[in-house]
């Protein structure tokens, strides 16, 4: 093969794979229940690409998910938390049954979502260290020095789990913002 024909071909198969990428990273994250999501994000003034993020994290869509937790559905809500959540949001049928329903199920996680970055000043990374971790533990952890030197921010995450979730979160955010863009 001459010299120019091998340069084309390898420039041939480089525009492939180049456009090829973005079809796979569509496919690897997909955006299902948009219309949900969009509608509870806009409710609750949430970045509804944000939701996505958790969702992919949490059960990569699937609705009947279910953790060794006994988190439940799209969002990985546990039964006492849901409540909790619909109580508060003044839902009055709401069953443990529903948070296999996308619509309940992605509502109560919105909006638990939109009151844990409210106790945080609208900080993302804190509030969803406090989705996987608890609200409680992400306040302690504030007030440690050895894991918050400012008491606003974590230097330092504790629980590894949560390490790993709220890195996994962010790159599914940062995924997600880049295919929108494209």
């Amino acid at each position: 093969m001459t010299r120019i024909k091998y340069i084309a071909s390898v420039v041939i198969v480089l525009c492939v794979v180049f456009l090829a990428s973005g079809a796979i990273l569509k496919i690897m994250y997909p955006s299902l229940y948009t219309d949900i999501i969009v509608e509870n994000a806009e409710l609750y003034q949430m970045d509804p690409l944000f939701i996505l993020s958790i969702i992919r994290a949490e059960s990569n869509f699937n609705a009947s998910a279910v953790s060794t937790k006994n988190a439940k559905g799209l969002m990985q809500l546990k039964p006492e938390t849901a409540y909790w959540c619909a109580q508060n949001m003044g839902y009055t049928d709401y069953t443990e049954d529903k948070l296999f329903e996308p619509e309940t199920n992605i509502r109560l996680g919105v909006w638990y979502l939109s009151y844990l970055q409210e106790q945080f000043d609208g900080d993302k990374i804190l509030a969803t260290a406090a989705y996987n971790a608890g609200i409680g533990n992400v306040k302690k952890w504030l007030k440690d020095p050895k894991c918050s030197a400012n008491g606003k921010s974590l230097d330092k995450v504790p629980f590894r789990e949560t390490d790993k979730y709220i890195k996994k979160v962010f790159n599914n955010y940062a995924i997600y913002k880049m295919l929108r863009r494209s």
